[in-house]
């Protein structure tokens, strides 16, 4: 069903979120890509004006909480290149797979990410976008199609699929075309939606793409880059599983002064990449005891959560803590996600949703 309120309150860098613990900016990330010194300076700012935390999103964005000077974090936050438009800022939502031209896959997208974000920005139509709608790029592994982006691409073997909410279209494409047919959905979207804030709350999808069918969904992902991860050039990544997407600024810090590429995730974990072999297997001594996690069964990888109390008014428990407390004792292989409400905030594609009551801990959806 369509939305009722016409307000997106949907946070970026310059319209912040009111949230009980004050304000909250949300940071775009292009195909979760960031610069070791972007990665500072994002820590930097959390430090001096917000939490001293950094929360990584299900869309592979970053958030700073706790602001007390919002001017201050758009500024830093601008000064480090991660502001490159006022107007289309909280519009820039691209998600791609993470790995993408360094493992595995069946094309490089790395290049369809520049391309596309760019051209949001170049789009008038498009700074009007509701700040939840979002691009997926798939380079073929199925990694991002199953997470039901609002207008994506997958690389098949024989040319590129067109995905409306995480459905094959059955729209085909020539690699030459895929960003002008992704801003063109878009721009559609933009003049017609009406009160939908997402593609999933169209009645009818030939609005944006006639001919189009509403076909298969692609499966979501159980399991993501995690630990030692050997690249196709010889090099190594390491996949950093955030408990709970909470990434202290000190950690972020040493994370930063790896001075090497950096991935977020829409598993909120952060793939620091292109390392040598000596330098990987020094960045892992350091960082694991700092609370990353790079052991693919952890059960740290079964649990998340949504802000909860105290930083979310709507929320009835501190489900974050009550997360942690449920890694000592849940059961192997049982993917949980606790909320504070009905709204469900950050729910994944699988696994059970736990929703905070007077009572306790009822199914949302299992």
């Amino acid at each position: 069903m369509p939305r009722t309120r016409h307000t997106d309150g949907c946070p970026g860098a310059l319209q912040v979120h009111q949230a009980a613990d004050g304000a909250l900016a949300r940071v775009r990330l292009p195909g979760g890509m960031i610069s070791a010194a972007q990665l500072a300076a994002l820590a930097s700012a959390s430090s001096r004006f917000g939490s001293g935390t950094l929360e990584l999103t299900a869309r592979g964005n970053v958030q700073i909480r706790g602001i007390t000077d919002t001017a201050g974090v758009a500024e830093a936050v601008a000064e480090a290149g991660l502001l490159p438009s006022t107007t289309h800022e909280r519009v820039r939502n691209v998600v791609a797979s993470p790995l993408s031209g360094r493992v595995g896959g069946v094309a490089d997208v790395r290049g369809w990410v520049g391309e596309l974000d760019a051209a949001i920005q170049a789009e008038p139509a498009l700074a009007s976008l509701p700040g939840r709608f979002w691009f997926g790029i798939d380079d073929g592994r199925g990694d991002v199609s199953g997470l039901g982006a609002d207008v994506g691409v997958h690389v098949l073997g024989d040319g590129v699929a067109l995905l409306l909410a995480g459905r094959d279209t059955g729209v085909r494409l020539q690699a030459g075309k895929v960003v002008d047919r992704l801003v063109e959905v878009a721009v559609r979207f933009a003049k017609t939606r009406g009160k939908a804030w997402r593609v999933v709350e169209l009645a009818d999808l030939r609005l944006l793409m006639p001919g189009a069918d509403r076909g298969e969904r692609y499966a979501p992902v159980t399991a993501w880059p995690v630990g030692w991860i050997s690249q196709d050039d010889g090099r190594v990544a390491l996949g950093a599983v955030v408990p709970l997407g909470v990434l202290p600024a000190r950690v972020a810090e040493y994370l930063a002064a790896i001075e090497a590429p950096l991935v977020v995730t829409p598993w909120r974990s952060v793939l620091v990449c292109d390392l040598d072999e000596a330098v990987a297997d020094a960045a892992l001594r350091v960082l694991a005891p700092l609370g990353l996690v790079f052991d693919e069964a952890s059960p740290w990888l079964s649990v998340s959560a949504c802000t909860g109390s105290p930083g979310c008014a709507h929320s009835a428990a501190d489900v974050r803590a009550d997360a942690a407390a449920a890694v000592q004792t849940g059961e192997a292989g049982v993917r949980r996600h606790f909320v504070g409400c009905e709204r469900a905030c950050g729910s994944p594609p699988v696994g059970e949703v736990l929703v905070a009551t007077a009572e306790g801990y009822r199914r949302l959806r299992s």
